[in-house]
């Protein structure tokens, strides 16, 4: 039988909470952390809300050289990579170098970054423009920068498949685990918000134009007009079970299964790819639907990209049968980011047997056949939960998680 893939430490970066404990904290209680863009004034945008890290500060938790070296999104990378393995007890230098890895996943790489040099080159000329644009910009870049950090010189990898990101990682680093690496980091943390990067969302026609912090981004609500973006994420410490056991480590929970699907040409007729990544996750973790808790839901936030969520759930479980909730309410579409921090936010579920809520939603929309955990959290408890994501462009992707006690 294949050995199981345990997650032994969390690193959280989010709008509503910096570190694993104060998000945790923040979400279970419905604390949003979704306001007015305050880093520019975004009035001459037509989305001005979204979920911005207003507490975290690089310089207080890194060394003054890789600050004019990094991209906001990478600096949030690199703290988050630190509290995982602070939080799994595990020192890198404990472990050979080359039985370490890193993947993580990018949707838009360091725009934040890119766009200071970019006006430079401008308004200054190329001179002007930092050598370190050359890589701060990329999508790989939190993976390299994590590996360098950590004297991690085994597998490694970036994927790009924007919202799906956070969870093709997490399934990209569970094979490398099977092939016998010991320990992998691995997540999502995107960090987009800048003047250029929120154009470059606007562009999808997805974000919400709503002004009203308490109104706007509410999934399979009957008022859906978008989603807001955010910023932060999730770094996740993954281990073979047995290495875990060995050296006496605690786990949250185990990838129980995993699948990732795109969905067809649009105007095809045919239909969307999410019911059978969720087929897929659950064949692979050799589970009944009726096994799964809860579903942490992609939540688009639109008609009928909520519309196909809420009927792949039906198909596969039936109407109203299970659990969903859609956390991400309270932070904003993170991006690569937001499937790896549901992740963490399901085994944290299944830690505290606490699922929490969404927001927002004040009339369900009546073709939405889904049980979905508003306003306030449910206390139950959780074995299996299954975590759903999809990225711009027909990205599916779904994951299951087993509690400890479940293995």
């Amino acid at each position: 039988m294949t050995e199981s893939i345990a997650v032994t430490g969390i690193g959280v970066v989010a709008p509503n909470g910096l570190g694993t404990e104060e998000y945790w904290a923040a979400t279970q209680k419905g604390i949003s952390g979704i306001d007015r863009i305050s880093r520019y004034d975004p009035g001459c945008y037509p989305t001005q809300l979204a979920g911005e890290v207003t507490d975290f500060v690089a310089g207080e938790h890194l060394a003054s050289r890789l600050l004019p070296q990094t991209d906001r999104m990478t600096q949030m990378a690199l703290v988050a990579s630190d509290w995982a393995l602070a939080d799994a007890d595990l020192d890198p230098a404990s472990v050979p170098e080359f039985d370490m890895g890193v993947v993580t996943a990018s949707a838009s790489g360091g725009f934040e970054f890119a766009q200071h040099e970019l006006q430079k080159l401008w308004s200054k000329g190329p001179e002007y423009v930092s050598a370190y644009q050359s890589f701060a910009w990329f999508y790989a870049v939190n993976t390299g920068q994590i590996s360098i950090r950590h004297g991690m010189r085994g597998p490694s990898g970036v994927l790009v498949t924007d919202q799906a990101g956070g969870l093709d990682a997490l399934g990209h680093a569970r094979r490398h685990l099977r092939k016998g690496t010991g320990v992998v980091v691995s997540g999502g943390v995107d960090a987009s918000l800048s003047p250029w990067g929120l154009v470059s969302q606007l562009t999808t026609g997805r974000l919400s134009p709503t002004r009203d912090p308490e109104r706007a981004y509410a999934p399979f609500d009957v008022s859906a007009d978008g989603h807001l973006p955010g910023e932060g994420g999730a770094i996740l410490v993954l281990e073979r079970a047995s290495h875990a056991r060995e050296r006496g480590a605690r786990s949250y929970g185990t990838i129980a299964g995993y699948g990732a699907t795109f969905d067809p040409r649009p105007g095809s007729g045919r239909e969307p790819g999410l019911r059978r990544a969720v087929e897929t996750a659950l064949a692979d973790a050799r589970v009944a639907p009726e096994a799964i808790d809860v579903v942490f839901a992609d939540a688009a936030g639109l008609p009928d990209p909520d519309r196909a969520e809420a009927a792949a759930l039906s198909a596969v479980f039936g109407p109203y049968a299970v659990p969903v909730t859609a956390p991400k309410t309270m932070t904003g579409r993170l991006y690569s980011g937001a499937a790896s921090l549901d992740a963490a936010t399901a085994l944290l579920a299944m830690r505290d047997g606490v699922v929490p809520p969404t927001l927002r939603v004040t009339e369900q929309a009546a073709d939405c056949a889904i049980d979905l955990v508003r306003d306030a959290a449910r206390e139950m408890t959780v074995r299996h939960a299954l975590v759903l994501a999809r990225g711009h462009g027909g990205f599916n992707a779904a994951m299951v998680l087993r509690a400890p006690t479940a293995d």
